[in-house]
């Protein structure tokens, strides 16, 4: 399996690996560190990022890592068929890269900061399915082979459209674009046997979160916290399993009740 934006040992990505190489899966890793160097909570140790996700290869998995920046021309289909010549065939993909910043309020919005999330947040992904999808190998569903192979992609998306972003205009339309073309990319894949859902894994802390902002914010967490990154990988995960190969062109909201009315 392919897991892109995977690059810190506090995201969800290296929780998706993680969770993924527990169920006996090879891992393919992608990470792009200078996005995280830019950013405030800055970029992880690589090799401590894939050392940790080894620890959780079960048998004869293995785990292979490609850096790149997914908004450069070309790139998404080279990851695809790079990840697919090291571990022979992909199964799975899961599109969890994102960009954070820049972005900012309507006021503010620029044609750069909007092309630039376009790109990374929801073109990539769009490219990369379109790479994993034209592998040979895949089966029809209709196919009455037990042993046919089945394909899985899992696009990550935002809650956009379950409350507002505030200062997160270029980012929000992004998203929105991946959860609102996902019933469309699932009907076309359907018939090669390939399913194709998209996940919002609500407010999970991966790293930013301050003591503030869990004071000011911990009414509208029923549970009691904010969700964390192995809550959004054990969903990943199982839409990748054959347990759900009935299920197909949705869009999962897993907030563990984040009730955004609650201020």
């Amino acid at each position: 399996m392919l897991v892109t934006g995977v690059s810190r040992r506090v995201g969800i990505g290296h929780a998706i690996a993680c969770c993924a190489a527990d169920h006996g899966a090879s891992v393919v890793a992608h990470h792009y560190r200078p996005h995280d160097a830019a950013q405030p909570w800055g970029a992880d140790d690589l090799e401590a990022v894939m050392a940790s996700i080894r620890t959780h290869l079960v048998g004869s998995a293995h785990l292979i890592d490609i850096p790149a920046d997914l908004a450069a021309p070309g790139e998404p289909a080279r990851v695809v068929e790079q990840a697919a010549a090291a571990a022979g065939h992909l199964d799975a993909l899961v599109c969890n890269q994102a960009m954070s910043s820049p972005d900012g309020p309507l006021s503010e919005m620029t044609e750069a900061v909007l092309d630039a999330h376009w790109a990374v947040d929801a073109r990539a992904s769009i490219l990369l399915a379109q790479a994993f999808a034209a592998q040979e190998g895949f089966v029809p569903p209709a196919v009455p082979d037990a042993g046919r192979r089945r394909g899985a992609i899992v696009f990550l998306t935002s809650g956009q459209g379950l409350g507002p972003l505030p200062g997160e205009i270029a980012y929000a339309a992004a998203k929105a674009a991946i959860a609102g073309v996902t019933l469309t990319i699932s009907d076309e894949l359907i018939d090669a046997g390939i399913t194709v859902n998209t996940v919002n894994p609500g407010p999970v802390d991966t790293g930013y979160v301050t003591d503030a902002d869990r004071e000011t914010t911990a009414v509208m967490f029923p549970q009691g916290r904010w969700g964390e990154p192995d809550d959004a990988a054990r969903l990943i995960t199982w839409l990748l399993t054959d347990e759900a190969r009935w299920i197909t062109g949705q869009v999962i909201s897993s907030e563990g009740g984040f009730a955004r009315w609650r201020h």
